[in-house]
């Protein structure tokens, strides 16, 4: 099911500082949309290298890691395969306009958030 890391969303106190501190370290900038607020997706340097997708923290959002999301080839599979293994996810696959993504989410033992997201990337509408 799961082929690789799609991206991890880290939250983070200055939305600008962050951004501009990755392309400082060489980290491509992708894509900005306005995804929670204000959104930026960039990449490190290097072959097949995960997405980070970086927000600035708003409401009772913490610091940190905000999830992990998994690629899959197929969401609806996946979907599928989580039901059946019992697993409950947050309502099945959904699309999210703002990303142009259709994802699972879903919570680890613990209360991680996790996600599946379909693999193939679209710039997002706009």
């Amino acid at each position: 099911m799961i082929k690789g890391i799609d991206h991890i969303e880290l939250i983070v106190r200055d939305f600008e500082e962050y951004v501009e501190f990755l392309e400082n370290l060489g980290f491509e900038l992708l894509v900005r949309t306005d995804h929670h607020g204000a959104s930026a997706e960039l990449k490190p340097p290097g072959e097949n290298q995960p997405i980070f997708e970086i927000h600035q923290a708003t409401g009772e959002e913490v610091i940190g890691v905000n999830h992990i999301a998994f690629a899959v080839d197929d969401i609806e599979a996946a979907d599928a395969a989580l039901k059946e293994k019992g697993i409950a996810t947050g309502g099945g696959p959904g699309y999210v306009e703002a990303t142009g993504r259709t994802n699972i989410n879903l919570r680890d033992p613990d209360g991680w958030r996790l996600q599946l997201v379909h693999a193939k990337r679209d710039m997002p509408p706009g």
